[in-house]
């Protein structure tokens, strides 16, 4: 049975299992639920899922981590999650961008909120729902969720109308572009609540987190028949299904003989709270070929800084990016890596002076562990957009800001190093979901608006705009209501009526 403990579980108190980690969401001692071991990805395993479909193969890899639930279930549950209809364009197709550099595309976001977080979160609500039956829960799980735009939208219409479940969304007011505001605000459903906070993305993940180890909230919730869980990559659930993308994307290398089986290929991710690139270390620990995992970063660089210097300082200024996602200065999962590179204790002590400091400095060996996986670039403002122009001009790829971060920090890495080996760059969002911005970089014009900027981008660009963004400003807007941040717990309580 594959068990799970608490990333500052000093003394391995307390264990659970996989349903029970996904239904609690957060540990009890505030870290995050990592497996106690990893499971080994063996040539004949990944054989057998060479030939598969995506959902098969997601399935098959989740239940290495989830084997308290049954292989038939999982395949259920894929099959459902990763259907045609919710990914027309395929789960996670991977694109050759870049012939002489050796850059592939790997498309996160064709599910049916145009981003990433889909790949996770049209699976978790299954896994949950399962969760709260295998572990004999009778009350309602409130999924409270901090997002930067697109984790809300996503968590939202995953969860919708599920039974025995409600999710409350908060979301900074000015710190997510007009698409995923609108999104949000049109967000369909019985048991959905949305809210913006006065504050960065921070400010409502660090409100959440009060809220989770708030004891005397707890007690209230579960009085009137509710338990805590979350959608954010600090939930195990969220956290586990993006492993299998970048297993997939080794499997279409091959396939597509751009890789000899063993053969390294390096992988890069737009990342702030490091849950994504985590994920593909994970599969890097479990065997697959990854070679370097480059951490892209935009003008928020605390993870570039991290992992060239060995300090985490959330003490700079924040800033507000035209890849809005990733303006983030506490990286939660990056726990997890402290977890695997410097074990329990230190990671417990480092937390707790983040906590009271606002900042850490790791052990010279800690740095080392991580310094043999990692490296960090980033991208500002101008050799972002210089990036979008640069992949549709030179080489017809329309990209979104997030992902020209990423190709913009690959191609630092490469010219660094002079390491071409395939480059697999995790694409995250459509790039329709920035239009403005995209339209700007890719045309040299200005858009007329936020929304008309989805039709002139089409129009200028010969590519159509998604499905699940056509048509959005025609929605009806359902939550406007904004809030300081120190009044999120009374949000909930209204929300739930208690």
């Amino acid at each position: 049975m594959m068990n799970y403990r608490s990333t500052r579980d000093i003394n391995t108190e307390f264990t659970c299992t996989s349903a029970q980690a996904i239904k609690q969401g957060l540990a009890a001692d505030g870290g995050l639920f990592v497996p106690m071991e990893l499971p080994v990805l063996t040539e004949d395993f990944l054989a057998s899922l060479a030939k598969e479909p995506y959902d098969v193969r997601a399935a098959k890899v989740l239940h290495l981590f989830l084997d308290d639930y049954s292989e038939e279930e999982l395949l259920a549950d894929c099959a459902a999650a990763y259907r045609e209809q919710a990914f027309p364009g395929g789960a996670a197709p991977l694109v050759k961008v870049d012939d002489f550099a050796h850059i592939f595309s790997l498309e996160l976001w064709h599910g049916p909120t145009a981003a990433f977080k889909d790949m996770a979160l049209q699976i978790m609500p299954r896994l949950l729902s399962r969760a709260l039956k295998k572990t004999g829960e009778d009350r309602t799980a409130l999924i409270l969720v901090a997002t930067s735009g697109d984790t809300g939208k996503a968590a939202l219409e995953g969860y919708r109308d599920i039974d025995q479940i409600k999710i409350m969304v908060y979301y900074p007011v000015d710190g997510v572009s007009r698409v995923q505001k609108l999104q949000m605000a049109t967000q369909e459903g019985n048991n959905v609540n949305v809210c913006a906070i006065r504050g960065n993305f921070d400010d409502a993940q660090t409100g959440v987190k009060r809220i989770f180890s708030d004891k005397e909230a707890a007690t209230k919730l579960a009085e009137n028949g509710y338990v805590l869980s979350s959608a954010n990559s600090i939930n195990w659930g969220r956290l586990a299904p993006q492993i299998v993308y970048y297993i997939s994307a080794y499997l279409d290398l091959l396939e597509k003989n751009e890789l000899r089986e063993g053969e390294t290929f390096n992988v890069c991710v737009p990342t702030g709270n490091f849950g994504n690139i985590f994920a593909a270390y994970l599969a890097k620990k479990m065997g697959l070929p990854i070679g370097k995992l480059i951490c892209a970063s935009n003008a928020n660089n605390i993870l570039t800084d991290f992992l060239r210097t060995g300090t985490y300082d959330r003490n700079r200024p924040f800033h507000l990016t035209m890849s809005p996602s990733m303006d983030i200065l506490i990286s939660s999962n990056l726990e997890r890596l402290l977890y695997f590179t410097a074990g329990s204790e230190k990671t417990a002590a480092y937390m707790a002076q983040l906590n009271h400091e606002g900042r850490y400095t790791v052990d010279p060996e800690v740095k080392a562990a991580i310094d043999e996986n990692f490296v960090g670039f980033f991208a500002d403002e101008k050799q972002t957009e210089q990036t979008i122009r640069t992949y549709f001009q030179r080489h017809n790829y329309l990209c979104d800001t997030h992902t020209a971060v990423a190709l913009c920090c690959a191609a630092q890495y490469q010219n660094s190093t002079g390491d071409f080996a395939p480059m697999v760059v995790d694409s995250t969002a459509s790039p329709y979901k920035f239009a403005n911005n995209v339209y700007r970089a890719a045309t040299g014009n200005e858009p007329t608006d936020e929304l008309s900027a989805l039709k002139e981008l089409s129009s200028a660009t010969d590519t159509e705009i998604p499905y699940p963004l056509a048509g959005l400003a025609k929605r009806k807007v359902r939550f406007e209501k904004v809030i300081d941040a120190e009044n999120m717990l009374s949000e909930v309580y209204a929300y739930l009526g208690i």
